[in-house]
């Protein structure tokens, strides 16, 4: 029984690890696709343009990234020795500090877009029952 469940969580990793790789694949035609559109099409804004591309592309490698992470803390609760351990918490470490930074970036480029365009029309309200200080 215990190596039926070895085997079968050896291939729901396997299928993680695929479902990861697919989502890369399909992020990279994705943003091939936007990029040869901002190059031919030439927006008003081609920075903002570029940075969309590079910000969408980012976000789905980010989830990339949790896939991996799960097909790997799958593959190591099978089989946990120290070694495996160890190389888990590297690969964990390593994925969660490019995720975070990834994430970071996106959350800079929101909050420079909400810059850009202005507050929205709640953002400018008094909470209610708060005296409005704004002369």
């Amino acid at each position: 029984m215990e190596e039926l469940f070895k085997q079968f969580t050896s291939y729901l990793a396997s299928g993680v690890e695929g479902a990861a790789a697919v989502i890369i694949a399909f992020a990279a035609v994705e943003a091939t696709w936007r990029a040869l559109q901002v190059f031919f099409a030439r927006p008003a804004e081609p920075d903002e343009a570029k940075e969309g591309v590079r910000l969408r592309l980012a976000r789905w490698l980010a989830v990339a990234l949790e896939f991996e992470l799960a097909a790997d803390i799958l593959r190591t609760a099978v089989a946990p020795s120290w070694n495996e351990i160890g190389k888990l918490a590297a690969i964990a470490a390593l994925r969660t500090i490019l995720n975070y930074f990834l994430q970071k970036e996106i959350e800079q480029n929101s909050q420079r877009q909400r810059a850009v365009s202005g507050p929205s029309p709640l953002q400018g309200q008094a909470a209610p029952g708060s005296a409005d200080v704004r002369r």
